[in-house]
This record gives structure tokens, C-alpha cells and sequence, in this order.
């Protein structure tokens, strides 16, 4: 990184501190995102220190953030930040003062040492810092037996493919900058959909998520299958990846579930590419890519419609879907949260843009857990899923446990 570089990255940091701040000062809910193959940073902030509730039928909805756990809550409802104030910018331009408008920089002390200082506070703070007993789901001998429960499952006949997960609790540095850190995985992490949002009494995640479930822009909807997992390693790790008939069936499950849920409703005219191999962060997986011209099929709201079908999807959970789910919620040990849940932007700009929240954490005062899964088939070996995992923990954990600067 050279000189033009370093002080490029402290001009953003001070700007996304200064965001951070009037965020977590306000008392309300806000998000931060970088869309994947975007340069465009965006914020937005509700204010109101109780969060609303909403329905899925998200075409209906006003802008704003939505933030689903992984498992429905009774009433099925999300959480829903809405856009009170909404402020982006390019990450490749310079901005001067005029460029911010009023709202944000009314914030009281315009140092930003003072300004950094006070987020650093604030996050630990404002963060929950209860942990609930995640009943040893940290624990590598829980997580192996886990899955080779899940393997036993699947030769009774009982599931195709279901995806434990695991928790692992860090330290957060003492020197932990959230605004520079966030720039380092905005650096780090191109393709995917890297956030933070806040919302009081819930808590505060960060996270980089390479899987859309769902996205909609005018008549077009779009989503994936993303399944299959390998390091990235070598000069040209995508040329180079070699996939094994456990990962390509994994991935191949995934597409059929998604055709399955397009059969539901009848709709046969979609397009289907892939699968490719893809890199995320450190990782490789394989991923194929469904498109659908609402307009032409007479499906304004598929995408509403396909959210219900899609959550949870069988990359987090498994097949059949309500089998997969009722063996984990028997197993697994601990609440999920908004692990494998949905993240994202919804009718901003005419667009909608909702992931599975993937490659997470969430902060906890003085410490942070970490969230990872791995899908079982029948050919997994208890000891590689927890490597699996091992990997999929580093990425963002290495941003929190590590000093910022």
C-alpha cells in the first residue's frame, strides 16, 4: 500500500466513523452495505429507538434494511430499518464537507480523533454482551458429532443433505477500529455483500455475505445456488480448482431445490447458468446463477413470493427442507440468530437486494461469535467439515481479533 493508498484509506475511515457515530448515537437502527461489484457505500439510518416488524411481501414495503433470523419467528415477521435517512457515496471519490448533507454533519464534535474514540466506546456498549449458553456449539468434538449424526440421518433415509453449523467466540482486539475494518474487508472482499447493522435491544453484526437469495430490479429477478467448499490456493486458484463428486452433488441439490420451488408456482421460463467456480474471501465454491423476466411470466412479486419459498435455503439447512430443519433444531444446541437468516437493502432505488447472511458475527461487548456451517452429504468426513468451518470463521474473524490499523 503506498503513500496516496494510506491516506485514501484514513479519508474513508474518518467518513464511515462519522457514520458509525451518528448511527449508534441516534439511539435507532441503521445499516452500512457495500453491494458485491459495487463501489458505492451506502447508509441509512431510522431513528425511532423501537424496531419495526413487516411482512415478507417486501413490494409493498417503503425503503429501508430488512434483517430475518434464521428461524420464523411465530408471527413471521422481520426486522425492518426503515430509510429515514438514507446517505451514499462512491468509495473511488474524494468528498469534501458540502458533499454530506445536514443531517450528518450536525454531528456534535467534528474531531476525529474524538469522533473515533467515541465509536470505539459506543460499539462495545451499545453491543449485547449476555451470551447465551451456546451448549458447547464452540466445541469441536460437538460439531463432529454433529455431523456424523447428520450422515447417520441421511443413510436412514431420514434427509438428503442437511448443513450443521457451529459457533466460535473471539476476543475483539483492544485495538479493534470498525471504520478501518470495515474498509479492510470492503478491500478484501469484492464479490460479496459486506455490511454491518445495528438495532437496539437486538444486537450489532458485521459480516460479508457472497450469496444472494434474492434480488429484483424493475422486471427482473435474480438468485443463485452457491454450494461447494474449498481453500483458494495458487496463482490462479479458479483454473486450478479440482471439485469432488461430494461437492458437485451438494451444489447440484441446491439447483434442484431452487427449480423445485420455480415448479411451485408453475413457473417454466427461467434462465439457468452454471455452475461455475466462484471466489469468496479466501474460498472457492461452485455457484450457478437463475434469472426471470417477471414482466414476460406475469410475476410482479416473485420475488416476495420466492423469499417465503427459498428461507431457509438448502445451503443453510438442508433437504428435504422440514426434515433437514427438524434435525437441527434437535441437534445443533444453540440459537442461530441471524446466522444464515436474510440481509439486505429493499426498494431502494427501484432495486431489491436481499443475501443470506453468511460469513458473520456478531458483537458482543469485549467479544464477538462467529458463526459457520458445512453441508453434510453422505460422502463428508466429520474431521474436513470442521476444518470447513475453521476457514469460513477466518474470514471475517481475522478483521475483529487482529489491530486495525
Amino acid at each position: 500500500m503506498n503513500n496516496t493508498d494510506t491516506l485514501a484509506l484514513t479519508a474513508q475511515s474518518e467518513i464511515l466513523d462519522f457514520l458509525f457515530l451518528k448511527g449508534l448515537e441516534s439511539g435507532g437502527s441503521f445499516a452500512v452495505w457495500r453491494k458485491p461489484k459495487s463501489q458505492k457505500l451506502e447508509f441509512l439510518l431510522d431513528d425511532r429507538e423501537n424496531p419495526e416488524r413487516v411482512n415478507l411481501s417486501f413490494e409493498e414495503l417503503p425503503a429501508g434494511f430488512i434483517v430475518h433470523p434464521f428461524a420464523d419467528q411465530e408471527d413471521k415477521k422481520a426486522f425492518f430499518i426503515i430509510s429515514s435517512q438514507y446517505f451514499s457515496f462512491q468509495l473511488d471519490q474524494e468528498l469534501e464537507a458540502e458533499d454530506f448533507p445536514e443531517w450528518i454533519k450536525s454531528t456534535v464534535d467534528p474531531s476525529k480523533e474524538v469522533i473515533n474514540a467515541k465509536v470505539k466506546s459506543l460499539i462495545r456498549e451499545k453491543s449485547k454482551s449476555d451470551f447465551q449458553d451456546q451448549k458447547g456449539a464452540d466445541q469441536k468434538d460437538h460439531f463432529t458429532r454433529l455431523v456424523q449424526l447428520g450422515i447417520e440421518a441421511i443413510e436412514a433415509g431420514v434427509v438428503e443433505k442437511v448443513v450443521p453449523a457451529r459457533t466460535k467466540v473471539i476476543a475483539i482486539s483492544k485495538e479493534f477500529d470498525l471504520g478501518k475494518s470495515f474498509l479492510k474487508m470492503l478491500e478484501a472482499y469484492p464479490n460479496s455483500f459486506v455490511n454491518f447493522f445495528h438495532i437496539p435491544q437486538v444486537g450489532s453484526w458485521i459480516g460479508a455475505s457472497p450469496e444472494v437469495l434474492i434480488e429484483t430490479k424493475g422486471d427482473h429477478f435474480y438468485t443463485m445456488a452457491l454450494a461447494g467448499t474449498q481453500p483458494a490456493s495458487g496463482e490462479n486458484p479458479l483454473k486450478s480448482a479440482a471439485w469432488t463428486q461430494k461437492e458437485i452433488e451438494e451444489q447440484a441439490l441446491v439447483c434442484r431445490y431452487i427449480v423445485d420451488c420455480f415448479k411451485k408456482i408453475r413457473l417454466r421460463e427461467y434462465e439457468e447458468h452454471g455452475p461455475k467456480t466462484v471466489m469468496a474471501g479466501n474460498l472457492l465454491h461452485l455457484r450457478s446463477d437463475f434469472r426471470v423476466d417477471m414482466k414476460a411470466t406475469g410475476f410482479p412479486q416473485l420475488g416476495s413470493v420466492m423469499l417465503d419459498l427459498l428461507h431457509p435455503t438448502s445451503a443453510v439447512c438442508g433437504m428435504p427442507r422440514k426434515e433437514a430443519h427438524e434435525f437441527l433444531q434437535e441437534n445443533e444446541g444453540f440459537d442461530r440468530s441471524f446466522f444464515a437468516g436474510f440481509i439486505g437493502p429493499v426498494n431502494i432505488q427501484g432495486e431489491t437486494s436481499i443475501f443470506v447472511n453468511l460469513r458473520t458475527a456478531s458483537i458482543r461487548g469485549e467479544k464477538a461469535i462467529l458463526y459457520a456451517g458445512a453441508g453434510v452429504t453422505e460422502d463428508s468426513d466429520p474431521e474436513k467439515e470442521w476444518e470447513e468451518t475453521e476457514l469460513k470463521c477466518q474470514i471475517i474473524g481475522k478483521f475483529i481479533q487482529t489491530p486495525s490499523a
